[in-house]
């Protein structure tokens, strides 16, 4: 039997490889491309993001449209509603979104730097109506 074509492909991007860039799904942050999207034909991406401002108004209230999606906090702090709960997510800390599980990234670190790691890699973001009435506040960078 002969070997079947390979739908996805080795890859080894080094730190110097690529750059972060602007022009993401959020305009307050940048984005480091990790090649996982081309090595496996779209089925996954994987990305640094970035503080790149202080936040204003965060994400607003959304849902992903994918099959997967974890969060890894690589530096710095984000704070987020899942839902109606307020989660703290620092540096080291893990978090598996559930597809369709509305949330609001709505303060951060001026450090902040995380993995995302998501599947498919053409994910949709979809504006979803505020679950709860709690209103989070934001810190203010100095």
């Amino acid at each position: 039997m002969g070997q079947e074509p390979a739908s996805t492909f080795f890859s080894h991007v080094k730190s110097g490889d690529t750059e972060y860039k602007a022009g993401g799904l959020r305009d307050f942050f940048l984005y480091r491309d990790l090649g996982i999207a081309g090595a496996t034909n779209g089925k996954v991406i994987a990305h640094l993001v970035k503080a790149n401002m202080p936040p204003a108004d965060g994400t607003g209230w959304h849902y992903h449209v994918c099959d997967f999606q974890i969060v890894m906090m690589m530096k710095g702090w984000a704070k987020f509603m899942y839902e109606d709960k307020v989660t703290l997510v620092e540096a080291g800390d893990v978090v598996h979104q559930r597809p369709g599980m509305v949330h609001y990234l709505f303060d951060y670190s001026p450090d902040m730097e995380y993995l995302e790691i998501v599947s498919p890699a053409d994910f949709g973001s979809v504006s979803a109506p505020a679950p709860t009435d709690i209103v989070p506040e934001v810190t203010p960078w100095k």
